[in-house]
Order: C-alpha cells, then structure tokens, then sequence
C-alpha cells in the first residue's frame, strides 16, 4: 500500500470540471449534428410535387363528383360485397289529421280532424279499438270546438233514402260527420262525388242478422267516428231511417243533452231473460240482464266505454247466440251494469212492434201523410233534460224505398 500513487484533491477536482466541460461540448455537437440533418431532409421534401385534384384546392358551390372506391390490387382480394338495403317499414295506417281554423267573426278557434277524401284504412279492428279509445286526461280544452254529430249508417248496400239525406244535411258542413258500413261487395262508384256520402265508405265486414257480427260491426263504426275528436254525439242508423225533423232541430236536441238515448228494460218472459244462458254467470247475472232496441244514440264518453270493454263482450260473444240475439241485449246489459247514470233509458227512432213477430212493421208510399208523421213526432211523452217533453223521437224506421217520392214533397228538412 505504500507504493500506491495518490493524488492531491486539487486534482481530482480538476479532473472533474474538464469531464463536464467535454460532456457539454458534446451534446452542442448532437444538437448541430440533428439540426443540420432537419434542414436537408425539409428542402429535399419540399422538391416534390403532388398531384392533387382540383377540387381539393377550389371551393366551389356545386356539389362535388362522388368518391369512386380504389381498385383493389391483386395482391387484395376484392371487397366482400355489402347486403341488400333492408325493405322500408310497413306504412302505417293512415290516420285523419288534425284541422285548426279561425272564424274571424267570433274570434273563436275550431279544431277538428280534416274531412278525408276516403275513410279507408288497413287497421285491424284491435288496433281501431285501441286508438279510438284514447282519451285525454286534461279534460277542460285549451281551445274551441265545433261539436259534430256523427250519423253511423248500417247497411246493407246502397241508401233508398240517398236524396232525403242529402237535403237533410245540405248547408250544415261542420256539423256532422257521416260513416258507411255497407257489405264489403258494395260497389261505391254508384256514389257521385258530388254526394255528402262519397268517400265515407269505413273498412266493413259481412254481418249476420242474429250474431255478433252485427255488434262488431256497431263499435266498428263507433271506432272509426271516435277518431274524428270533434264528433261528440253518435247516433245508429239503418238504410230503412228517415229524419223527422229538420238538422237544426235534430242537432240542438243531440248536442244540448247530458244524457245518451239508449232503451233498456228488464223483460222477464221468454224474449228477454229467457234469453240469459246460465254460463254467463258470475260475469253475468240474470238480475243485470237487460233488452233494448240497438238503434242508439250515444254520448262521447259512454261510446268510449261502449268500444273499450274487454269483460263483458267476450261472454256474449260465447254465450249469446240465436235465440239470444247480441244486438238487443250487449249494449243495453253493458250500460245497465256500469253506466247506468249516463243513459235516458228510451230511444230516440221511433219503430213500430204492434204487430209482433221478429220484425217490425214497414211503411210504404200509402202511409206518408203529414199527419201520420206529426203523430210520430209528437204522439208521445218523455223527459228531456229533466223536463216532461211530447218530442220524444227524432228518427223513424222502417221505410219502403217508395216512400221516398212523398217524402221528398214533404219539406220538413
């Protein structure tokens, strides 16, 4: 150990200082070495030129050419090919859109759905159900309606009393609706368009007499005018229904009531609970049973429950068969068990049973006299309203078709 050389410490702290001198030097030299190495490569990348295509340097208002896909190389297999477009969804069923008009005169706005040219739709009777018996919950409107009233024709196929009508309702646009359920084989083109009939035609099936096709084809209608929010009154009627008074009267009548006109009564022999088949019960008891005429005329709210009801109309329609006739007892026990508070309890077309039998009396051109339709109109007591009235029925059945000629000389409407 005595032989081994050792420095001073001034040395080693001078050999220190030069080490860090070096290492500065050469990282000064790295960074000149780099940037000289920057500037070479950047005047060599700016020598070439790129073919561009115009459009990408222009800006120019009209659309540009489309993008064509690169041809694959043949080193690439080509791309997989894309599936088909799927078809467009089913359209939907068409439904009447809604009309805001201003009468200027009263500064009141009317809202209604459109008048359409044609009522025809694809909806099956599920959905009409459905939608027809949508209802708002706020009940006070945030505008002002026109109340319409919707006159429902069930039939077989043309109307015998086409003119009668169309006198009827002539200069009282707005304030009705007209709905068709004729034989789906009825040929509308016997219709002129000029008519208030034309275009009014609803999506029909056949009905039976004594089944419950004849009920299904009752909702169907009422579905189908429950659409329309403005119509507020609904009444049934048959190709044989004449009007007895003129529209004002007959809509004053309707519109200012606050009941529906729906007779129901409990018939204890053979043609009313006689009918009741056992199996109805629990549902269904023999105390609720109830018989009336199927000519009706409903209020808004009662035809939403009348189309609504899921829990009585399948029993009927299992149970009640002929002799048990659906369209005489449904409605009638329907209302007398649930909405019995909302019915007048008498009907409102006038039809003559005198003669018993399964049909009522028909009437020819020998019976149209003024005084024979006077004695319809005000031959008969009733309370409208809570009052005691002699105008107890605004509609009559059933009619020749050749009694339309007497009629027409007859100028009531």
């Amino acid at each position: 150990m005595a032989n081994e050389l050792q420095l001073p410490l001034p040395w080693i702290s001078r050999l220190k200082n030069a080490y860090l001198q070096l290492n500065h030097v050469f990282h000064f030299l790295s960074f000149i070495v780099g940037l000289s190495l920057g500037i070479v490569v950047t005047s060599h990348i700016k020598s070439f030129s790129f073919a561009l295509p115009s459009s990408l340097h222009s800006i120019s208002p009209s659309t540009p050419p489309p993008l064509q896909p690169p041809s694959p190389t043949p080193s690439q297999p080509p791309p997989p090919s894309l599936p088909p477009p799927s078809p467009p969804p089913t359209k939907l069923p068409p439904i009447l859109e809604l009309s805001v008009s201003i009468n200027n005169t009263s500064n009141e706005t009317d809202v209604s759905l459109t008048e359409q040219k044609s009522l025809m739709h694809s909806m099956s009777d599920e959905e009409l159900f459905w939608r027809a018996s949508m209802v708002p919950k706020v009940q006070e409107l945030p505008f002002k309606i026109v109340r319409k009233v919707a006159f429902m024709f069930l039939t077989h196929g043309p109307l015998p009393f086409r003119p009668l009508w169309e006198k009827f309702f002539e200069g009282h646009g707005g304030l009705y609706s007209i709905y068709l359920h004729p034989h789906p084989s009825f040929n509308e083109s016997v219709l002129p368009e000029t008519s208030v009939f034309y275009g009014r035609r609803i999506p029909s099936q056949p009905v039976l007499w004594g089944t419950s096709s004849m009920v299904d084809a009752e909702r169907r209608l009422l579905a189908n005018a429950l659409l329309d929010f403005s119509n507020q009154r609904f009444i049934l009627l048959s190709e044989s229904c004449i009007p007895l008074f003129n529209f004002t009267t007959i809509y004053n009548y309707l519109t200012e009531s606050n009941l529906s006109f729906l007779s129901m009564f409990d018939d204890r022999g053979k043609a009313g609970r006689g009918r009741y088949n056992r199996q109805m019960w629990p549902a269904i008891n023999i105390t609720d049973w109830r018989k009336g005429s199927q000519w009706f005329e409903l209020h808004r709210e009662l035809a939403v429950q009348v189309i609504s009801d899921r829990k009585f109309y399948p029993v009927f329609v299992e149970y009640c068969h002929p002799s048990c006739y659906m369209d005489e007892h449904y409605i009638p026990t329907l209302v007398n068990m649930r909405y019995v508070e909302m019915s007048s309890n008498r009907s409102i077309t006038w039809v003559d049973w005198s003669r018993g039998g399964a049909h009522p009396r028909r009437f020819g051109w020998v019976d149209i006299k003024e005084e024979f339709l006077n004695h319809i109109r005000y031959g008969s007591e009733c309370i409208y309203n809570g009052n005691t009235t002699n105008m107890c029925f605004l509609f009559a059945r059933k009619f020749h078709p050749n009694a339309l000629e007497p009629l027409l000389r007859l100028t009531w409407v």
